[in-house]
């Protein structure tokens, strides 16, 4: 299936918005950690080392529960979401992780391809200040092993994003 099929690649050509298209095998083997005490390896990693590009600069969508509420979250994959911040961000006392099954209904993505764009219900979206410090980012174009590479203030613009420290 080409990538240019997805809710999320049509949300952006619809827009006029310049970017790129990164696919990748999103089969291929996970690295293996340097240490016992390395964190976790996912998603974030594989993209990384597929596609050869700063974990900085690639971000992953968490959705997250607000209060009961469920919202986005942007953070690059070399970081974790921190949940007090984005509770704070997002107008609200207390955040979780949201079950992944209710992110999935919600977004009409599966977890590992959740993109901020093309949602089937657009969730109230918060992204990482970490973001504007890059001239291109990338974020899911809507499926596992396809990125889409373009500017953070694109980013904001076409979610109604609201930026805030989320991220340690």
């Amino acid at each position: 299936m080409s990538g240019r099929g997805t809710p999320a690649i049509r949300v952006l050509e619809r827009a006029g918005v310049l970017y790129v298209v990164h696919e990748y095998d999103a089969g291929a083997p996970l690295p293996v950690a340097a240490s016992p005490r390395d964190r976790r390896v996912g998603y974030g990693d594989r993209t990384a080392t597929a596609l050869g590009i700063d974990p900085a600069r690639i971000h992953k969508t968490l959705v997250a529960s607000v209060d009961g509420r469920l919202v986005a979250a942007l953070v690059s994959v070399d970081r974790e979401l921190d949940l007090k911040a984005l509770a704070a961000a997002a107008g609200g006392r207390r955040a979780e992780m949201a079950d992944p099954s209710a992110a999935e209904r919600s977004t009409g993505y599966v977890v590992g391809g959740i993109s901020p764009f093309g949602q089937r219900r657009q969730l109230p979206t918060i992204v990482d200040t970490g973001a504007l410090a890059h001239a291109t980012i990338l974020v899911s174009g809507g499926r596992r092993g396809l990125q889409v590479e373009l500017a953070p203030a694109e980013v904001v613009r076409l979610t109604r994003a609201t930026v805030a420290p989320i991220a340690r």
